[in-house]
């Protein structure tokens, strides 16, 4: 039996400088067995026999390509749709005010950790079920990851019952097209409300935000990132967000630190000011 590699302090301390410098990501001392987990399957594919040898293939790789490996091996990619039931609720009861803010019946909506597509599919199920004559609106949804792995499965749009679980009955008979006994695809009307980009949160070049968004989705992801990081991003959030414009996070995080741009609306809901 071949003993399980273990990665040592000093090269775990390495891929934690590593990760953060070019990802943005802070690792606690708590992801030691995640890291190691996750990336010994990388390593064993490689057939390389340290975490040393993995950090230098990493580091020297000239294409970029094994960052992207890296990216999708470290990230958590936990979601659901209609994640968040209370941040639906607000929704449908503020809908009303939100659409009479939009200039010639413009929509922008930005699911910034999109991961495999649930977050901005439930967006687009949501608008098509609460808007009259969705038809006569402009509207685009933006969704975006870190990693090139889920993005490339939220694009497809096929996703299983157990995935699906979460999701009334009548709405994957309107929204969802049976491929075979265990998988669903999402229909067209969803999708083409959908552009699908790789971004990195910490890293991206947010100049590229030609016009302003009337929400944001980021939801559980700056749990991931240091205090530091986390005011800088919300300040890149507040400047391509329209004034009154919203922005939701997950139930465990909050923006204390920049109560001069956001005002709470609601737990985890926070009004651009």
């Amino acid at each position: 039996m071949i003993e399980k590699l273990k990665i040592k302090p000093k090269e775990f301390q390495l891929f934690k400088e590593y990760i953060y410098h070019n990802i943005g990501i802070s690792l606690s001392e708590q992801k030691v067995s995640l890291v190691e987990t996750r990336l010994s399957k990388r390593l064993k594919k490689l057939n390389l026999t340290s975490f040393n040898d993995y950090y230098n293939h990493v580091k020297n790789d000239k294409s970029n390509q094994e960052i992207l490996y890296l990216i999708d091996a470290i990230s958590t990619n936990v979601t659901s749709f209609f994640r968040e039931a209370p941040q639906w609720e607000f929704l449908s009861n503020n809908l009303e005010n939100i659409l009479s803010k939009t200039q010639n019946k413009t929509i922008r909506i930005w699911s910034a950790a999109c991961s495999t597509g649930q977050e901005p599919y439930t967006i687009a199920i949501f608008l098509m079920e609460n808007i009259p004559n969705i038809s006569n609106y402009n509207i685009k949804i933006l969704a975006t990851d870190i990693s090139q792995e889920v993005i490339q499965k939220a694009q497809k749009g096929i996703y299983t019952n157990k995935e699906l679980e979460s999701m009334p009955n009548y709405l994957i008979q309107k929204y969802f097209h049976k491929i075979d006994s265990n998988n669903y695809e999402v229909s067209n009307k969803l999708k083409n409300f959908m552009l699908f980009r790789m971004f990195n949160l910490v890293y991206g070049n947010f100049s590229i935000f030609k016009n302003r968004f009337d929400l944001i989705f980021c939801r559980n992801v700056m749990i991931y990132f240091n205090s530091e990081t986390q005011i800088k991003l919300v300040s890149r959030f507040r400047k391509i967000l329209k004034t009154d414009g919203l922005l939701f996070v997950g139930h465990s995080e909050s923006l204390t630190k920049n109560s001069n741009e956001f005002k709470l609306k609601q737990s985890s809901i926070y009004k651009a000011i």
